[in-house]
């Protein structure tokens, strides 16, 4: 399910975390570099800005703020390499097109 050779980058200052993908992230971790929440919707796999609510994960609570800490019990941290398109991020544009 998850490429594990991608790297881990901090969505605020794009330096690379020590962190694996999928890994459990607790809600107060910040990025050792900008101190920016790691536990937040940009930092998420269901992340995707053309989505309704901004997030590919229908049953998950509405976050207003994409950039602060929550509580969303779907969050999966992704990795921000550019190793390519996989299957999740070409599923996520074919669904965009066919929204009403």
């Amino acid at each position: 399910m998850f490429n594990d050779n991608k790297a881990i980058t901090c969505y605020n200052c794009n330096k690379e975390l020590s962190l694996t993908t999928g890994q459990k992230i607790l809600r107060s971790e910040e990025c050792p570099h900008c101190y920016a929440s790691v536990h937040c919707c940009k930092m998420c796999n269901f992340y995707d800005p053309s989505a309704y609510n901004e997030c590919r994960e229908s049953s998950a609570d509405r976050i207003v703020d994409k950039e602060k800490a929550n509580f969303c019990d779907y969050f999966i941290l992704k990795g921000t390499g550019n190793s390519g398109s996989d299957s999740d991020d070409i599923m996520a544009q074919a669904n965009a097109l066919f929204k009403d």
